[in-house]
């Protein structure tokens, strides 16, 4: 499983979306689009990312950017994945 599909499996489990991320590709928009992504699941989705992944994001990593579309969300484990790794 590659890191998109990581993702999509945690946002479908975080925003309770029963299966629908699954036909979602980097193109996808997510905040503003999904009306589930409020800013609870926003708090969902980043905790989900962090225990599945076992990173942190900081607080200068997180921005309404992020949540713009799945490719800026996954790179945003990307990025976190490679500082840990350094």
């Amino acid at each position: 499983m590659n890191l998109t599909e990581q993702v999509l499996r945690v946002l479908d489990e975080a925003l309770a979306l029963h299966g629908r991320a699954t036909a979602f590709d980097r193109d996808t928009p997510l905040l503003g689009a999904l009306p589930e992504l409020d800013s609870m699941a926003v708090l969902a989705l980043i905790t989900g990312l962090e225990n599945h992944f076992g990173i942190a994001f900081s607080d200068e990593d997180l921005s309404g950017a992020v949540f713009a579309t799945v490719g800026s969300l996954c790179d945003l484990v990307e990025q976190a994945l490679a500082r840990q790794d350094t």
